[in-house]
């Protein structure tokens, strides 16, 4: 059975960083383009950064670049979220979830998800 599972989350201070992983089962992550979504409450899902199939071309929403770095790791069927210089506007409910194809912004052209992992950046 095909199943992504999200790790890593959890609370930090401001400037602080978090590594969360999108574990998969089931099926070979590299096949896929994973993108990783974030919820806030009471605000749309918003998309903060995809990687392509086969190790291919990254993308990132433009209030993450340069201090979110997303990776795979193909012997461990995971993609993982490096998350630097966080700001409590990166609170929210992170999600991971895969498509065929390249990337793109749009979540409703992913049809896999994982279960959500809570990020919370608060002094």
């Amino acid at each position: 059975q095909a199943q992504l599972v999200e790790s890593g989350g959890g609370s930090v201070q401001p400037g602080g960083s978090l590594r969360l992983s999108c574990a998969a089962s089931g099926f070979t992550l590299n096949y896929y383009s994973v993108g990783w979504f974030r919820q806030a409450p009471g605000k749309e899902r918003e998309g903060v950064s995809c990687i392509s199939s086969s190790d291919g071309p990254t993308d990132y929403a433009d209030s993450v670049k340069g201090r979110f770095t997303i990776s795979r790791d193909n012997a461990a069927n995971t993609v993982y979220l490096q998350m630097n210089s966080l700001k409590p506007e990166d609170t929210g409910v992170y999600y991971c979830a895969t498509r065929s194809g390249w990337c793109v912004r749009d979540s409703v052209l992913f049809l896999d998800w994982g279960q959500g992992t809570q990020v919370t950046v608060s002094s």
